[in-house]
């Protein structure tokens, strides 16, 4: 299988980040990058490192004014006198439509939607090289590769069009979606992360032209919370184009390949002749989110039943967190793949 991964990625480096209240370490090391590589290798992947797409395909996703702010953010908040070495944002607006502040503090806390992304320096060169991951890999599956994989991180799904959260920051899945749908073809975004992709749906939720499914954990009581919910179909010209299904705490393999089934049947429905894969391996039962229970073995059905579809395919990595099943998880899953 043909890999796309940049060295640059590991310049991510967050140490910090706030949880009921309290600040913990980070768990979206760049250690994740070696572990996954190294996997991926083990799966009989071959990487080459992305090409540069410039900005465009970002700005076709994220504003420019949040691509503005993940650029400078940094360098801005350290010339505030006592300021933490990580941008964290303690207020938030109560609109989208309010007011843009002048103040780094302020902007912070527009576009960051949580305490969950930090950023630090070398936050905008991983998130850009991420990104660049992604679009290699569509660009792989646009000259003819059946699938290719995208070790992209830091991951992507929870980024809105002007919004981080939950470890992202651009959202590359919804970028690559992007570049094939620019190329004429037809993408739908398959997301089985454990936690929801509120980002990628909030990008595409008013639009026809991209499919997008979840599979994840009940947000009743889980992040994102506030989104993931089965009864977001999509809003006007996008209803009924965005299906969400939450599944309980704990959900083992014979339920999620279950829900996999719906998911599988509506992307038939809905004639997707390419397939974006938001590979959250965080489902796992050892993961250290402990939200749903599948098992190493697991993820190769997961993967077999998608790609018996026989549509191209693209696999950008999103969650999945440090916990001596990952690497073995992920070869599961890309094994599991190319075993049809």
């Amino acid at each position: 299988m043909q890999a796309f991964f940049d060295t640059r990625q590991w310049a991510h480096d967050p140490k910090m980040f706030m949880a009921n209240g309290a600040m913990s370490p980070n768990p979206e090391q760049p250690a994740r990058i070696e572990v996954l590589h190294t996997a991926a290798l083990a799966a009989g992947c071959r990487f080459d490192g992305p090409t540069d797409h410039g900005t465009g395909p970002l700005a076709a996703i994220h504003s420019p004014e949040y691509l503005h702010f993940l650029r400078t953010i940094h360098a801005r908040w350290s010339r505030i006198d006592g300021a933490s070495d990580e941008v964290i944002p303690n207020i938030h607006p109560d609109r989208r439509t309010a007011s843009y502040p002048l103040s780094a503090v302020g902007q912070a806390g527009y576009h960051q939607a949580d305490t969950a992304c930090p950023i630090a320096s070398g936050t905008w060169e991983a998130a850009y090289w991420s990104a660049q991951t992604a679009l290699s890999g569509a660009d792989a599956v646009l000259a003819g590769a059946p699938v290719a994989y995208a070790l992209s991180r830091p991951p992507g799904h929870h980024a809105f069009g002007d919004l981080a959260g939950g470890f992202c920051f651009l959202n590359n899945a919804a970028i690559a979606a992007e570049a094939f749908l620019r190329a004429g073809k037809r993408p739908a975004i398959l997301d089985v992360d454990v936690h929801h992709g509120n980002g990628t749906q909030g990008i595409f939720y008013h639009r026809r032209d991209v499919l997008t499914v979840s599979l994840h954990a009940d947000p009743a009581r889980f992040y994102p919370f506030f989104w993931g919910h089965a009864d977001e179909r999509g809003a006007d010209a996008g209803l009924g184009y965005n299906l969400n299904l939450p599944l309980p705490r704990g959900t083992d393999d014979a339920a999620f390949r279950a829900a996999l089934d719906i998911a599988l049947q509506r992307i038939a429905d809905f004639g997707a002749d390419v397939i974006v894969v938001a590979l959250g391996l965080d489902a796992h039962k050892n993961d250290p989110f402990q939200g749903l229970a599948v098992t190493t073995p697991g993820f190769a059905r997961i993967a077999a039943a998608i790609a018996a579809m026989g549509l191209p395919s693209l696999i950008v990595q999103e969650g999945g967190y440090l916990q001596p099943d990952l690497g073995a998880n992920l070869t599961s899953f890309l094994t599991g793949w190319q075993s049809l």
